[in-house]
């Protein structure tokens, strides 16, 4: 039994082979999907609708106003279907690209997001959101 002295003898090597590909893999992947992250941001201005100073004034931008009930493009109602035109008329025709949107505190936020991404994917270059001021 000259081959029993041989099988008993412990493997004490760590294998680290497995770990460096898994590593590797997984720095490859960060890197890939790393400039599609910092790509996806949406510069958006926040501001006050009383305030009157600024780089642009409201006659300048496309506005939208976001109500409970209905959406309206510089003063005119549009229905929810025809928006995505619309707004890519309007951005396509402003010179700045900006979009000014202002919204009641009754508006729920999923549609709010809606608006921003439809904004967004319309060509927009900068969103700005208005609040109102609290009342006292």
């Amino acid at each position: 039994m000259a081959g029993s002295a041989d099988e008993d003898v412990a493997i004490t090597d760590i294998n680290v082979t497995p770990l460096v590909d898994i590593s590797l893999v997984l720095v490859i992947i960060f890197m890939a999907t790393a400039p599609m992250v910092i790509q996806s941001g949406i510069v958006v201005n926040s501001s006050k609708v009383t305030a009157s100073h600024g780089k642009s004034t409201r006659s300048e931008a496309v506005q939208v106003r976001l109500t409970g009930k209905s959406i309206y493009i510089d003063n005119d109602k549009i229905a929810e279907d025809k928006f995505e035109p619309i707004i890519k008329a309007k951005i396509a025709q402003n010179k700045k690209k900006l979009v000014i949107i202002t919204s009641d505190r009754d508006v729920k936020h999923g549609k709010l997001v809606w608006v921003l991404d439809m904004a967004k994917m319309a060509g927009a270059k900068t969103i700005s959101l208005m609040k109102e001021e609290k009342t006292k």
